[in-house]
């Protein structure tokens, strides 16, 4: 594609597009760092905040403690409060809400459309069937970890058989992929029906607090067992920047310029299912995070991967991390839960982003 064909698709002219070039880079970094800024701050916050307050000092001078850096040990109470409460949550925050960022960016790229997210390929209800599966029927093989085990597989198998249907002909239509997934929420949600039906009480309670969405259960363990996944869905997903970007301009232009729209594709989905079914399994279902994250940068920024991708990841951290807080602080000493926290906030605000899209050009914000 020549410059002057490029600039005819974007109605650019040549110093629009000059000036675009000089100020993007700057922009995106302030954003960057602004977001990188907020959620170091924010964290920080966090691990103070609660029912026992722990002073930015004594937070620093233990961590510093901790690592052979000087600092000061604490008392016995406020160092396992830190280190055995606080900190596990906020970093399991900080995966979780990274994780979905990142995924809903790579759904946004890879389906061409700003309200794609993870659940629209079925991870979320299919790691949905798994938990509730696995507190209804009483499962206990894996101790502690058998729910987490549980939700994790299904949520993978149930995007790769949503891929397998929606595949013909060697080829997957994003149309097919996404009604395909239409289908298969739909039947998780009555498989996910039955089991409440033949459920006790406390199975049901549990079952709620479960697809409510919480990281009131936040443990070491839990933040290693999502690690590997979040360190290698975040580090992969910025690789495929440049060819998301390709596909961008449409799958057949993307072909002509080398992309193997297919297989990029199949990674891709792999990637956010990954990401997507190892959140979910330690959190329950948390929404709004990868629709909302992706979409706000976009309209900051613009819609090149190379940014939007580890900003979503950054955005989401943030915006878990604080929604975390907010969910255990706003009405102590109960505690909201976290999904419905990010729903009753994300779900108006998407609103406004579908009315301003929607008031500018109808598309892409």
């Amino acid at each position: 594609m020549t410059t002057a064909t490029r600039e005819k698709s974007t109605g650019q002219t040549p110093e629009e597009s000059r000036r675009r070039t000089l100020s993007g880079p700057s922009r995106t970094t302030l954003i960057t760092a602004g977001l990188a800024v907020a959620l170091v701050l924010c964290a920080l916050l966090a691990a103070g905040t609660g029912a026992y307050r722990i002073p930015l000092g004594d937070i620093l001078g233990s961590a510093a403690h901790r690592l052979g850096l000087g600092g000061h040990a604490l008392d016995r109470v406020p160092e396992s409060v830190l280190w055995n409460v606080r900190l596990p949550r906020v970093v399991l925050a900080l995966l979780v809400g990274g994780s979905l960022g990142c995924a809903g960016a790579l759904m946004q790229g890879v389906f061409g459309n700003p309200l794609a997210e993870p659940a629209v390929i079925g991870v979320s209800s299919g790691g949905a069937v798994g938990a509730v599966a696995c507190i209804v029927l009483g499962l206990d093989a894996l101790g502690s970890w058998t729910v987490t085990v549980f939700a994790f597989a299904s949520g993978l198998a149930t995007v790769f058989a949503v891929y397998l249907m929606a595949r013909a002909g060697g080829r997957t239509e994003v149309v097919t992929l996404i009604l395909t997934g239409v289908a298969v929420n739909a039947f998780c949600g009555a498989l996910i029906g039955l089991f409440l039906f033949t459920a006790d009480s406390a199975a049901i309670s549990q079952v709620t607090f479960w697809q409510l969405g919480s990281l009131s259960q936040a443990t070491w363990g839990k933040v290693l067992a999502v690690l590997p996944f979040a360190v290698v869905g975040l580090a992969v997903a910025p690789l495929y920047a440049r060819k998301l970007d390709l596909l961008a301009l449409g799958e057949r232009p993307a072909r002509h310029l080398g992309v193997d729209v297919e297989r990029m594709r199949i990674t891709l989905i792999t990637v956010v299912a990954l990401l997507t079914a190892a959140a979910v399994a330690v959190s329950g279902i948390i929404g709004f995070v990868g629709l909302v994250v992706p979409h706000l940068l976009r309209m900051l920024a613009g819609p090149g991967h190379r940014f939007l991708l580890p900003a979503s990841a950054l955005g989401g951290a943030l915006v878990l991390v604080a929604a975390d807080l907010a969910a255990r602080t706003l009405a102590e000493p109960a505690e909201l839960p976290l999904g419905v926290l990010t729903a009753l906030i994300g779900s108006p605000f998407f609103f406004w982003l579908l009315r301003r899209t929607r008031t500018k050009q109808g598309g892409w914000a």
